[in-house]
């Protein structure tokens, strides 16, 4: 190389270098940046029809003109079905849409306790702007097997028909099924109330419900003090069937993040035959092929991915749970209807709430004999399982000699005692809404029925000798404080028990 070559060549490369410098020193300026559009097709209420977006992805967001946004569920060679998130006015045939290169996600953090949103995130109580540690995907997947411990703990829920015969673990999928106005939106919201003393976070999740209903729901809490505890997340009847299709996933990922960090979270979904009747209607909007009772055939994923995510966390992981009531409502107390079978399933158990029990009066109408807790009983406290079994059989022979007087049938001397101790268990068991049972105000009143020292009260008075039990039960600290800590009521504890009750009942003259 010649000394003129050579020349040119450090001098071109110190060109470069300054080139190099002075970019560096420029402050950071945006740059030409390939975006990919699309336009729209056709538009419907709840879907459209979007041609010209080949790199989009399933579950992926596309936004549309004035800001409004979509989920891509529907992938066709030559169309993008997307379903629509808010409302489709402004939104006409040629409009351009374009990929936002991200999944749906929502706002995370211990901020959003207190808070009523909608699934998107977005505040719906007039505080103002969420106070969010981060964003989540909605949908996310389940734990794995090995990242999980089994069902240990319980959950109380104050209700005492629940919490002895029909009990739920923290990390366990129970569902509560019934038919309109029975109460299981109400057996939901106590359980969260009775979670005041637990530390246990909860997530309530109302689905295509009337806003009245809701608002109950949210003036409840905040008058119980459960509200600064709960994040309340909200697609009503009203809002766009895609929300109402989102809202349970964005709910559950918002109790992931708490789960993450070691917590207890208790979610309800309300309700679950909802969900499904808005996944049908955008299945058929889609042109999606029908199945039974025109349910797309990937209804059963639909639910089943869903409540796969509720779990208890291994120690290493935190040890946090996520603990899930969905509802679901039948017609007629159908339980071989389409979703309740699916639902029924996929859950670990099923609290049964019975019309004819309802129209007798007995609240919470919890129909013991169909109803059942496949995981609860191993994360039951101790003290429960000694009055649990004889509770149980007690009540299902008065249910039969019930059956029997119906038709005028006459019962021997035992069975008419078996039958009149039987009244005394169902009025133990009616208990009024929104005033959860201390665990050993439980206790008090199950083991005084299946002791028989309620045999000589009244039916009609059995309430009040129950709160007098209460009052009793809650004097003996220490023994409040064994029973809750996990030690058994057997033995000389048991038998001091029942003397306690028995003293109580006698000095108030029953």
């Amino acid at each position: 190389m010649s000394a003129v070559d050579h020349a040119v060549d450090e001098l071109s490369g110190a060109l470069d270098q300054a080139d190099r410098d002075v970019l560096a020193a420029l402050p950071d300026q945006p740059g030409l940046r390939a975006r990919e559009t699309g336009r729209v097709r056709a538009i419907g209420e709840a879907v459209a029809e979007v041609e010209g977006l080949p790199g989009v992805r399933a579950e992926e967001l596309v936004r549309f003109a004035g800001g409004r946004l979509g989920v891509a569920l529907d992938l066709a060679p030559d169309h993008v079905g997307v379903v629509l998130l808010d409302d489709a006015q402004g939104i006409s045939a040629g409009d351009e849409a374009r990929r936002e290169r991200r999944v749906l996600d929502v706002p995370v953090g211990e901020g959003l306790l207190g808070r009523v949103i909608d699934p998107t995130g977005r505040p719906l109580d007039g505080r103002g702007r969420l106070r969010s540690s981060g964003r989540l995907p909605v949908q996310r997947p389940a734990p794995a097997i090995m990242d999980r411990d089994p069902v240990r703990r319980p959950l109380q829920t104050g209700i005492t028909v629940i919490d002895a015969l029909i009990p739920v673990g923290r990390g366990q999928r129970e569902l509560i099924i019934g038919d309109r106005q029975t109460g299981k939106t109400a057996v939901a919201v106590d359980a969260i109330l009775d979670q005041a003393d637990t530390g246990v976070a909860a997530v309530y999740c109302a689905v295509g419900q009337r806003e009245s209903s809701v608002a109950k729901v949210i003036a409840e809490l905040r008058e119980h003090g459960a509200l600064e505890r709960t994040t309340v997340v909200v697609a009503g009847g009203d809002a766009p069937v895609g929300l109402q299709y989102t809202a349970p996933y964005a709910a559950t990922s918002i109790a992931e993040h708490l789960v993450a960090r070691g917590r207890d979270v208790l979610v309800v979904y309300d309700d679950l035959t909802r969900h499904a009747r808005a996944y049908r209607e955008l299945s058929l909007l889609l042109r999606r092929p029908p199945g039974r009772e025109a349910y797309p055939g990937d209804v059963f994923y639909l639910h089943a991915r869903l409540l796969e995510r509720a779990t208890q966390l291994r120690a290493h992981l935190g040890g946090g749970s996520l603990t899930a009531l969905p509802i679901v409502e039948t017609q007629g107390e159908d339980l071989a209807a389409y979703i309740p079978t699916n639902l029924i399933s996929i859950t670990d158990g099923q609290i049964l709430l019975s019309t004819r029990l309802f129209r007798r009066g007995q609240f919470p109408a919890v129909d013991v004999g169909r109803s059942v807790s496949r995981v609860g009983g191993k994360a039951q406290l101790p003290a429960y399982r000694g009055v649990a079994g004889e509770l149980r059989l007690a009540y299902a022979r008065f249910e039969e000699l019930e059956r029997f007087t119906r038709y005028g049938a006459r019962l021997e001397e035992s069975q008419r005692l078996q039958f009149e101790r039987g009244r005394r268990v169902r009025a133990v068991l009616r208990q009024r809404q929104r005033q959860p049972r201390a665990v050993v105000e439980q206790l008090a009143e199950l083991v005084a029925v299946t002791e028989g020292l309620l045999d000589d009260v009244e039916p009609d008075d059995v309430a009040e000798a129950c709160a007098r039990l209460h009052r009793v039960a809650r004097d003996h600290g220490e023994l409040r404080a064994r029973i809750e800590g996990g030690e058994p009521l057997v033995g000389d504890d048991r038998a001091r028990f029942v003397d306690i009750l028995r003293r109580a009942l006698a000095d108030t003259g029953s």
